[in-house]
């Protein structure tokens, strides 16, 4: 699928007019990756790159355009299974910078471009690419902020039960941050890159400060992914042990219940018994005694329990 974008008096607009300055191919079919290979001379390794997710941002210059693949996060998939559980993905953006177009790949229909607001200067193709860039480190900020919360509910959850599926809620949350921390990393790599490349790519002054301010946020939100990293990391062992814990006090809890149960079945159970007893009771109030000799019995262990702290 292909989307035309235009840039009119700073401001990016769609358009179903070719040609046209930004091409957003999502998911190409075989028509669309001959047109990018033999009309656009996308190196065709480079074009593959631009749809695997485990592909590491670059950036590479041809003879007619420079290449860069960056990483950014996938829409949140639900697993579904005995055990469903939220996970957050990475997949890989190709943008492919022309004199005269700018052309992005991508393998899924995400936005990959905030929308821009009018400005008085001219607005050139590779500050549509910073921004971009830009994009994709603020929408790592918010996914980094929605696992933050997910973890806190999840906690909650854990202190009051003892099923495993939040534990693996917490391991898949745990899996996610790791390829966040992996791709922002990769990012980080590609914007020096892109800065030590300036001259060549032919950024301006005002757009080299906009790709330094880009590389000051990844580097702000790597070690914002780090942290949290870092604390899930630490805590599982703790959660286990909590959930561990709550497993223990419920079976001491049932456990108690049956005790508790079994005292005054026992009195009763013997005054049933089908034999002759030592002592008869043919008085009205015969059946009130027993009862009360069970609930008698039961507050004894009830003390006894409380005294031995059990």
């Amino acid at each position: 699928m292909l989307r035309l974008y235009d840039v009119e008096h700073g401001v990016l607009k769609e358009t179903s007019s070719a040609p046209a300055e930004v091409n957003v191919y999502v998911s190409p079919d075989e028509r669309e990756r001959r047109r990018l290979i033999d009309g656009f001379k996308v190196d065709e390794h480079t074009l593959m790159s631009s749809l695997d997710p485990d592909e590491l941002s670059r950036l590479e210059f041809e003879p007619d355009h420079a290449a860069i693949i960056f990483k950014r996060p996938c829409n949140q998939t639900i697993t579904d299974g005995d055990d469903a559980h939220l996970e957050f993905k990475v997949a890989s953006v190709g943008a492919f910078l022309y004199s005269d177009k700018l052309i992005a790949i991508q393998s899924e229909d995400m936005p990959i471009y905030p929308g821009v607001k009018p400005i008085n200067r001219e607005f050139s193709l590779r500050e549509v690419l910073l921004r971009m860039l830009f994009r994709t480190i603020t929408h790592f900020l918010e996914h980094l902020r929605a696992i933050n919360m997910m973890v806190d509910a999840i906690e909650r959850e854990i202190n009051r039960s003892f099923e495993n599926r939040h534990l693996i809620s917490l391991f898949a949350l745990e899996k996610s941050l790791v390829y966040y921390l992996n791709a922002i990393n990769s990012n980080d790599a590609l914007l020096l890159k892109m800065r030590n490349n300036a001259a060549k790519i032919g950024f301006t002054s005002e757009e080299l400060e906009m790709l330094d301010d880009i590389i000051i946020e990844n580097n702000q939100c790597g070690r914002q992914a780090q942290i949290y990293t870092n604390i899930l990391a630490g805590m599982m062992d703790a959660r286990a042990s909590i959930v561990s814990n709550n497993l223990n006090v419920l079976m001491k809890t049932l456990t108690m219940i049956t005790i508790c149960l079994q005292v005054p079945t026992m009195v009763v159970s013997i005054f049933s018994m089908n034999v002759k007893m030592p002592i008869s009771f043919d008085s009205p109030f015969s059946f009130w005694f027993v009862m009360s000799l069970s609930v008698l019995a039961l507050m004894l262990f009830m003390t006894v329990w409380r005294w031995r702290k059990w």
